[in-house]
């Protein structure tokens, strides 16, 4: 089973504004996951919690923060035993020398953008000892590991440069196709390291988003309805209730949902002289609505990614 572990790469970009347009920003995110496939030589799970947790150290180490997601691009490891020996000692030890090589790039088209390797050596009573030993020598804050990283953020905003305009258009036919969680999803992954296409994302994602709460809030109130219609008592109240406290405010049929829980209300205080403890959800102010809206936006795109599984190509990378 592959371990994934995904982090978003906090980066400054200083000195002159980058030639291209939408390059620089002095604060900006990239998404990156740490991957390990299953070919790596002389892996066992130990080894490759270990090797997973050093690359996660080595991107952690230069400043950068953790993500969840899954991203497009990827920091991944090949290790090769390049020699083995018996120490003269007593008792003999198992000597190892590990070959490792470390790559950045993107993992769904396969693409490198950029690679680095380190020589390990590890001693230890028997050979998978020995492995470890060297692999733990694995530094999370070698020098080298600036320019491999460097290198690697260069040709990922370039990606974005290059094809903000066709990610923005997928994402519109993702929504147009009632994929609003696919399509908020690929535009949340936008860095905003690309000043320009993290910007003109911006207005697609609110349109996507209310496409999804509008959509959403008909799914959730015929659901509320069927239910209603169903069994008009208190426990039929609070099943559709279940459904009508999901909506959001912001929805289309949101006033048409809160005439229906009124409809409710009223039944139930005909019925049994009890009132009907429901409240739909609301927004206090503007400011309110848009942060509610905002974090919904994320935690859309991040349910999505944790819902989909991804298939990294490293084909040629070594």
């Amino acid at each position: 089973m592959k371990n994934i572990i995904s982090l978003v790469l906090m980066f400054l970009f200083i000195g002159a504004k980058a030639q291209n347009a939408g390059v620089y920003d002095a604060s900006s995110q990239i998404d990156i996951t740490v991957y390990v496939p299953d070919q790596v030589e002389g892996l066992t799970d130990s080894a490759r919690n270990n090797l997973e947790s050093k690359l996660s150290q080595i991107v952690t180490s230069s400043g950068l923060g953790v993500s969840s997601e899954n991203s497009r691009f990827i920091i991944t490891a090949n290790v090769v035993v390049l020699t083995k020996d018996i120490t003269p000692t007593a008792p003999p030890m198992q000597a190892y020398t590990l070959g490792v090589n470390l790559y950045i790039g993107d993992g769904m088209e396969g693409i490198k953008f950029s690679s680095c390797s380190v020589t390990l050596k590890g001693v230890g009573e028997n050979e998978t000892k020995a492995y470890m030993s060297a692999l733990k020598n694995l530094k999370v804050d070698d020098p080298k590991y600036q320019d491999f990283i460097a290198k690697a953020k260069i040709k990922i905003v370039d990606y974005y440069n290059r094809k903000c305009d066709f990610i923005i258009k997928d994402a519109k036919a993702m929504a147009g196709q009632g994929q609003y969680d696919a399509a908020l999803f690929k535009l949340a992954t936008i860095p905003d390291a690309c000043k320009a296409c993290y910007d003109k994302s911006i207005p697609v994602s609110k349109v996507i988003y209310k496409q999804y709460i509008d959509n959403d809030c008909k799914v959730k109130l015929a659901a509320a309805k069927n239910i209603w219609n169903t069994s008009q008592d208190e426990s039929g109240a609070y099943a559709a209730g279940e459904y009508l406290t999901e909506i959001s405010p912001n929805a289309t049929c949101y006033n048409e949902a809160k005439a229906f829980t009124d409809k409710i209300g009223a039944k139930i205080l005909a019925d049994g002289n009890k009132e009907w403890a429901f409240r739909m959800k609301v927004y206090q102010d503007e400011v309110t609505a848009d942060k509610a809206a905002l974090k919904a936006e994320r935690d859309i795109a991040l349910a999505y990614a944790k819902s989909t599984s991804v298939n990294y190509i490293v084909a040629g990378w070594w």
